[in-house]
């Protein structure tokens, strides 16, 4: 087996970290010709190139906890729902009524997210004491979403 470091050149003029280590099996690809290690150089380079632009791409990919973010998405959805139950309508018809969860999350305590629910909930004719119960016992335990943090490259 021969260790074949082509493509060190190409890393450094790119910036590149570290240089690539590809295993080959003797008189593998060259077919014995003088002309095939520069096209393994070659092939070598590319695969580096390729592999420091996905690398280059993954630092620019704002990262979220997925599991907060689909935590945050079923609550919108169960949210949307039950105000479609509380108002009588399809979301389309439903009044201009915006909860904010990061601005209940941001309350003190659960009393005073209890009344910003019912000052945004006022001109609803049903009863909203359940929902606004079942809401607050939803988001306990959930965490604000930060704004994506830009990351120096």
């Amino acid at each position: 087996m021969s260790v074949a470091t082509g493509g060190s050149e190409a890393a450094a003029a790119a910036g590149g970290g570290g240089t690539r280590v590809f295993f080959q099996s003797p008189g593998g690809g060259s077919g014995g010709s003088s002309g095939g290690g520069a096209r393994e150089d070659a092939v070598s380079a590319a695969v580096v190139q390729v592999q420091q632009r996905r690398h280059q791409q993954g630092k620019v990919t704002v990262k979220y906890d997925r599991k907060e973010l689909r935590k945050r998405l079923v609550l919108e959805e169960w949210i949307v729902e039950q105000l479609g139950q509380l108002y009588g309508c399809e979301e389309e018809e439903m009044p201009d009524v915006e909860i904010d969860i990061d601005d209940l999350l941001d309350a003190a305590n659960e009393e005073e997210r209890a009344l910003k629910l019912q000052e945004t909930l006022v001109d609803c004719y049903k009863p909203t004491e359940e929902f606004i119960k079942e809401l607050l016992t939803r988001i306990r335990g959930m965490r604000k979403l930060s704004p994506p943090q830009k990351k120096s490259i």
